[in-house]
This record gives structure tokens, C-alpha cells and sequence, in this order.
């Protein structure tokens, strides 16, 4: 049987590269509905190909030029925040997959949730932000969330195979490509050094996230939530060839490693299909050509904002709110050109400093402190 997909954020990376593996597998999987933010040529462009039942676009004052290119579209058109909620929600699709970059990915998969939709969440943000109220909502709805990140999604498939707890969890990092950079080189790096990752195409938030190892941070707390393991049971080790992709320690001491080419669709179609895993168009891996794999620590002291995220992970309450936030507003001002690269770390320490946390908000209190957080950020010079 056909798996009817809804794709939030579909003209961003992750939306893209899940187009292509429903390419591979046309009868298997059927898009219904998709939505995204502004892009109104490509996102035109995927709905005259995969033709949908539903289209949302975020920017309402992209629902004009939008419609102007589907004359011929017998489907709903719909636009805001609203409009992508509404696809979230929609009756038909058995799957969201969740790939709206930043915490406006939260309030969609919510619908979702509150909908009865299996979520396949790229939107790592959603769990950052708003971990204690999503799981908790997922579990009263009877929800799965799986993960589509690919650190997440291989730790997902180790627990699978052993089908027991894990002792420790392994997050591999990739380093980025300021690792081997001296404290004093990344005084002057700009946002194009920053996106020139080694290993990964990504989205430009998350490439500078990868930059700075926040992204390793909020995995951290992400894996907290998706797994119900304790902060303190969640390792990070760099591993520069990007081959494995995460690990699991069992109590035995046996560790388990899901390894692969770097591409998101293998994790994105796993999610899709798993526990099978039919045959893709994926680059297959070549050992004796990578020669070796290497591992080493992390340095805290010259990637300061990972420090910052672990401790944002295990303070609770609205800090890791508060953190993602900030650390959205600061990374579009480095791209901007307008702070430094190491301006992120320490407005993202101020951020932190002046916050008056919140236990266990619900979803009001979670985009209060989101936006005090915003505020916060762009008024620091």
C-alpha cells in the first residue's frame, strides 16, 4: 500500500531531497500536501509535478504570485501560518514530514500531532524548544516521532536492532570547518567561511549551527527527548569523515554504529519505510578508499556555544527556549554581516545570563520566552 505524504518546509534542503526519494519510489509513496515559506517559483514547481491535494505558503503576501502560477491547480491554496497548520492537519496523509527551519516548525507539528499524523521531524527546533510539551502531546495522541536527522535516525536503527535501552548514546560530529582553525583564525572568519561545509549540503542556518557545534548542542537535546535519556548519558565525539553517523553503548559494553554515505535521504527514506530498507540510488561507501576513521574530543573552550547548549539542555526549564532563539536571531545577523563569528557565543551567554526561566511552560509560555529571547538578541550591539 501507498504512503500518503504531507512535506512541511518543501522547497527548503531536507523538503527537496524527500522529493527524491518519493521519485524513487512513486508507487509506494503519494504526496498530498505541501507547504513552505516564500520560495513561490520552485514550490509552483513541485506542485505541478507531485500535484497535491492542499499547498500552503507562509508569507501571505506570496498567495498572489503563487496562485498567478496555478491557474490550472484543482487543489486548495492556501496561505500564513495558518495555511501551514492547516496542511499539518489536514484529514488525508498518513505522514508529516517536519522540515520547516526554526521554532516555526513548532506550531505545524502540533497540528499534526493533535491530528493523529505519524511525524517524521527534521525540525530538531520543535524538540529544543518545546521537548517536555511535544513528547508528552505526542504520547497522549499516541503519536510516533520519528527522526529524520541523520546522528538521530542512526541511534533510532542501533536501538532497533538491539531492541533494549541504551547505556550511553554517541553523537558523531563532523567538526565543521573551522576544526583544525587556531581560537585567534576564527577572530576573523566570515559567513562564507562558515558555510563551506566538508561534508554536508544543508540549509545556511544549519551549516552555521554546524560552524559553531551548536547543532551538536541541540542534538544533544533533542536525543534527551526523542530517547528519554538522561543529558548526562549523551556523549559527542568528532569524527571528521562523516561515515558514522551515530552510535549506541549497550550495558554489556557491545557499542553499535549505523555508518553510510553522508546524503539526508537515506534517514529521510528510512523514515518513510522503516523497518525495510528497499534499494535507493544512494552512493555506496568504499572503505578501503576512506582508508580510516578517525575520533577525538570535543574542544569546548575554542566552540563555546556547545558548552552553552549543554548546559542550556541541562538547566531545563525555558532555557533551551531561550537558547535556540537567540541562537536563530544572532546566526541571521552573522549572515548578514552585521556581528562575528564569535559575537554568536557570547551574545548567546548574555541571552542566557539575563533570562528568568520558566518550569515546564506550555505553549504560550514557550513562544513568550522564544520572543524575549528575539527581542533580547537584536538588542545587543
Amino acid at each position: 500500500m501507498s504512503k500518503s505524504l504531507i512535506i512541511l518546509g518543501s522547497t527548503g534542503s531536507i523538503g527537496r531531497q524527500a522529493l527524491d526519494v518519493v521519485d524513487w519510489f512513486p508507487e509506494e509513496l503519494n504526496v498530498v500536501g505541501l507547504a513552505a515559506g516564500s520560495h513561490v517559483d520552485l514550490l509552483a514547481e513541485q506542485v505541478k509535478k507531485y500535484q497535491p491535494q492542499v499547498v500552503a505558503i507562509a508569507r501571505k503576501e506570496c498567495y498572489l504570485p503563487l496562485k498567478e502560477k496555478l491557474t490550472n491547480f484543482k487543489g486548495d491554496i492556501l496561505a500564513g501560518p495558518e495555511g501551514i497548520e492547516a496542511v499539518a492537519s489536514m484529514t488525508a496523509g498518513d505522514t508529516v514530514l517536519a522540515a520547516i527551519s526554526g521554532v516555526a516548525g513548532l506550531k505545524p507539528v502540533v497540528a499534526a500531532i493533535q491530528a493523529g499524523k505519524e511525524i517524521a521531524l527534521a525540525n530538531k527546533e520543535t524538540l529544543v524548544a518545546a521537548g517536555f510539551y511535544v513528547t508528552r502531546l505526542a504520547k497522549e495522541n499516541n503519536v510516533p516521532l520519528y527522526p529524520v536527522d541523520s546522528e538521530h535516525s542512526a541511534i533510532w536503527q542501533c536501538l532497533q536492532q538491539a531492541g533494549q535501552k541504551a547505556e550511553k548514546l554517541i553523537l558523531t560530529a563532523s567538526g565543521g570547518p573551522f576544526l583544525h582553525y587556531s581560537e585567534e583564525a576564527l577572530s576573523s572568519v566570515t559567513a562564507q567561511d562558515a558555510l563551506k561545509h566538508p561534508t554536508w549540503q544543508m540549509g545556511s542556518k544549519i551549516t552555521i549551527d554546524s560552524a559553531t557545534l551548536m547543532n551538536k548542542g541541540l542534538e544533544v537535546i533533542e536525543a534527551h527527548w526523542l530517547f528519554d535519556m538522561d543529558m548526562r548519558d549523551i556523549d559527542i565525539v568528532i569524527h571528521p569523515q562523516s561515515i558514522i553517523h551515530s552510535m549506541v553503548s549497550f550495558p554489556d559494553g557491545a557499542i553499535l554504529a549505523q555508518m553510510g554515505a553522508p546524503d539526508m535521504r537515506v534517514p529521510i527514506q528510512y523514515a518513510f519505510f522503516h523497518p525495510k530498507r528497499p534499494k535507493n540510488e544512494v552512493k555506496r561507501i568504499s572503505l578501503s578508499q576512506i582508508g580510516q576513521l578517525t575520533f577525538m574530543e570535543p574542544d569546548y573552550q575554542k566552540f563555546p556555544c556547545l558548552s552553552l547548549a549543554l548546559s542550556a539542555g541541562r538547566a531545563g526549564d525555558t532555557y533551551p527556549v531561550v537558547l535556540n532563539a537567540a541562537n536563530e536571531e544572532l546566526v541571521k545577523q552573522f549572515l548578514a554581516g552585521k556581528i562575528r563569528y564569535q559575537d554568536i557565543a557570547h551574545g548567546l551567554e548574555l541571552a542566557m545570563a539575563g533570562h528568568q526561566p520558566l518550569p515546564n511552560p506550555d505553549l504560550e509560555e514557550i513562544f513568550v520566552a522564544d520572543q524575549w529571547a528575539r527581542d533580547y538578541a537584536k538588542g545587543l550591539k
